[in-house]
């Protein structure tokens, strides 16, 4: 999928912050699902299936928490300028739904993307971008802050997909989470740990208790770039799937304290059945969640995995 969708980065490991944009073929159909109770986003309504747009021009994922949706800004001028969005009578609008994670909690808090930085994220964008880890939205993003940030370590972007004949399910996935991620065999390979022992590892419970942080400090994207083709609502229900793969790696999730959304956007190339498209989109979603830890390294005295 990524010789069909162009990804670009911006990244600011001197402040500990970024953004990501993707930019999907035309004629897209996209939809989306918050599952996290603390959700920051732009244009998230738009994508309800019972709303008229079906087709985006850009999906921007971006740290800085609210303040970071004015990258958005950058990217729909600079998508006017090229003439690219939905006509209306009285000009182009294009159309850019965005998710933010919070990451003033790492580097300089002060500084956030901002139109001039979502510009630069649209001008990086490319095809077969893979690069995972400290990098654009996932630059400052941590993991396993039940515990306290004291006792995090770095999330970051990954990417995997995976596929079934023609059918293609590319999963893009910012994981800034307040669990702990667990490989296949259900083991913690990064989160919450003191002195190099992960504080979880003897006891689950543990995780139980209420978070030692605020609220909304914590979020997962994902963005599932699939051929499959689709209808809004079907996109609508495959972004609520997606979820289960979130869910299967990291423990917990979509709590009181995260704002977990997942985006679907179909390029309508392959027919297909709904299952078979769930059941490689979660294998990606979670291939993508173990791609993202492999590749963080540390940052601000947060280590890497």
């Amino acid at each position: 999928m990524l010789n069909t969708f162009k990804i670009g980065h911006y990244t600011d490991k001197k402040n500990g912050t970024g953004c990501t944009v993707i930019l999907p073929p035309k004629n897209n159909v996209c939809s989306a699902m918050a599952m996290g109770a603390s959700p920051g986003t732009r244009e998230y309504a738009l994508l309800q299936p019972d709303k008229k747009i079906e087709s985006i021009n850009a999906l921007v994922l971006t740290g800085g928490s609210a303040f970071g949706l004015n990258a958005v800004t950058g990217i729909v001028d600079e998508l006017e300028a090229r003439k690219e969005g939905y006509q209306t009578p009285f000009g182009i609008v294009p159309i850019v739904p965005a998710a933010v994670i919070f990451d003033l909690n790492i580097g300089n808090g002060k500084v956030r993307p901002g139109e001039h930085e979502g510009k630069m994220a649209l001008q990086n964008c490319r095809f077969n971008n893979l690069v995972s880890g400290n990098i654009g939205a996932g630059t400052g993003a941590t993991v396993g802050k039940w515990a306290g940030l004291e006792n995090a370590m770095k999330g970051g972007l990954g990417m995997a997909q995976v596929e079934h004949g023609n059918l293609k399910a590319c999963a893009v996935l910012v994981v800034n989470s307040v669990g702990d991620i667990l490989d296949t065999q259900n083991k913690i390979i990064s989160g919450a740990q003191k002195s190099g022992k992960f504080i979880a590892e003897d006891n689950p419970e543990k995780r139980w208790v209420e978070p030692v942080l605020g609220l909304a400090e914590n979020t997962v994207l994902c963005a599932i770039l699939t051929n499959a083709s689709l209808t809004k609502q079907q996109a609508h229900y495959l972004a609520g799937r997606a979820h289960f793969g979130i869910s299967k790696r990291i423990v917990p999730s979509h709590t009181s304290y995260d704002g977990d959304v997942a985006f679907v956007i179909s390029s309508k190339e392959v027919e297909t059945n709904i299952d078979t498209l769930s059941a490689i989109t979660i294998e990606a979603v979670e291939q993508a969640i173990l791609n993202a830890i492999k590749n963080t390294e540390n940052l601000f005295g947060v280590p890497g995995s």
